[in-house]
């Protein structure tokens, strides 16, 4: 297999996106303004409806992005996301904001854009973005920075043959991802049912007493809990066997482990991480309130001193604990107390919080749809870490020559 050795800028052109106002961002809407927060780390798009801002005010037409437009993260957001790349999902919907680069390529016959979309998510590309990227506490790139990367290219029928390769192994993940939507919808549509409209099994032969189901009660977070504690100041050790979880862990409602460190620190034996524990982000902006439960065995795991873990007593049912303090996630994120950049939810604002708790043999009933929900979701969000494992694996050594196609 021939290779040619080549700088990006050769090939393609980098556009930024438009400074969008933001008096004119809104909750709700036709466009969707682009952020580095649609990216995966690793690369891809990111779809995030609870958390997306609408744009209501007038803009250039020209800033609308087509359907399988390539876009990068200019700005490092999160760890790990500046130079990610993603296609746009849909037509007529995207706005490319300032903080997106929009990637066109200049030499249609020499470079295959699914190709130049795994390109950018390799390692030795990321790599070379990352290191020319300038600023101290917000890390960006810029087009002139991206076109000086390096890269060593096949023929453009090589390329076609790689991305499409790849693309099975992206499509089975997706497929996934949208199968774990549906379920997480499933399950809090049920408890919405269940414990905030009280349409349960039964509810049209049940008196209510007090705003509540007869047989009902409605309890403090704080009496609900055995335990609630920040977690550890880690001493990081990537050799050391105990996993901690960071605020970046926590993102839409779901523990993501790939960004937890290990550390060497003698933890408490309370503030080892168990199955059915309620994890809160507790400091911070922008993560504050983001609220993940743990229903996967994480083996020795804990906490850092940034997040909150709260432990149901027993006669609570764990999926009821859970998914009542994540339908609170947006009323926590606005209860921090403190400087802008150092804003904490102490322990009794989240101990104020109630949940309403169903006689045993409906809350019994409840866990047991809950779980099986549950059960569902781990089996897909492993079958695509194996996916994922097996086609970052392959990718570089594809395009490497390693391995023909």
């Amino acid at each position: 297999m021939s290779f040619s050795e080549v700088h990006l800028g050769e090939m393609i052109h980098v556009k930024h996106g438009f400074a969008f106002r933001g008096d004119f961002f809104r909750e709700e809407g036709k466009y969707v303004i682009l952020t580095p927060g649609h990216f995966f780390e690793a690369g891809g798009f990111r779809d995030r409806p609870d958390k997306d801002r609408f744009y209501v005010g007038d803009f250039p037409e020209s800033f609308i992005l087509p359907k399988r437009s390539l876009i990068i993260a200019m700005t490092e957001q999160g760890a790990g996301l500046l130079g990610s790349s993603a296609l746009v999902p849909e037509d007529d919907r995207y706005l490319h904001n300032q903080r997106i680069g929009l990637v066109t390529i200049t030499e249609p016959d020499l470079l295959d854009d699914e190709y130049l979309y795994r390109l950018f998510n390799t390692r030795a590309v990321r790599a070379q973005i990352n290191a020319s990227a300038s600023g101290t506490k917000v890390r960006h790139t810029a087009p002139e920075r991206v076109y000086r990367v390096k890269v060593s290219i096949p023929t453009i029928d090589v390329q076609r043959k790689i991305a499409s390769a790849i693309a099975q192994y992206d499509a089975l993940i997706e497929n996934n991802r949208r199968r774990i939507a549906l379920l997480e919808k499933a399950a809090g549509l049920l408890y919405e049912e269940w414990f905030v409209r009280f349409r349960f099994p039964g509810h049209e032969h049940t008196k209510f007493v007090n705003d509540l189901p007869e047989g009902w009660k409605r309890m403090r977070v704080g009496d609900a809990t055995g335990f609630m504690n920040r977690g550890i100041t880690p001493v990081y050790d990537d050799e050391a066997s105990c996993l901690v979880i960071n605020q970046k862990c926590i993102r839409g409602g779901r523990l993501e482990t790939d960004f937890a460190r290990r550390q060497s620190k003698k933890v408490p034996e309370a503030k080892l991480v168990q199955f059915g524990d309620v994890l809160i982000n507790s400091t911070g902006e922008g993560t504050l309130g983001r609220v993940a439960q743990v229903l996967e065995d994480l083996g020795k795991c804990t906490v850092d001193s940034h997040l909150t873990i709260l432990r149901p007593k027993h006669e609570i049912g764990l999926h009821l604990f859970g998914m009542a303090l994540k339908q609170r996630e947006v009323y926590l994120s606005g209860q921090g107390r403190g400087a802008t950049n150092q804003t904490e939810l102490s322990k009794d604002t989240i101990g104020q919080l109630t949940l309403d708790v169903a006689p045993s043999e409906l809350s019994e009933e409840f866990e047991a749809k809950a779980e099986a929900f549950q059960k569902a979701i781990v089996t897909l969000v492993a079958q695509n870490k194996i996916l994922a494992t097996a086609r970052d694996l392959l990718l570089p050594r594809l395009m490497s020559g390693e391995v023909e196609v």
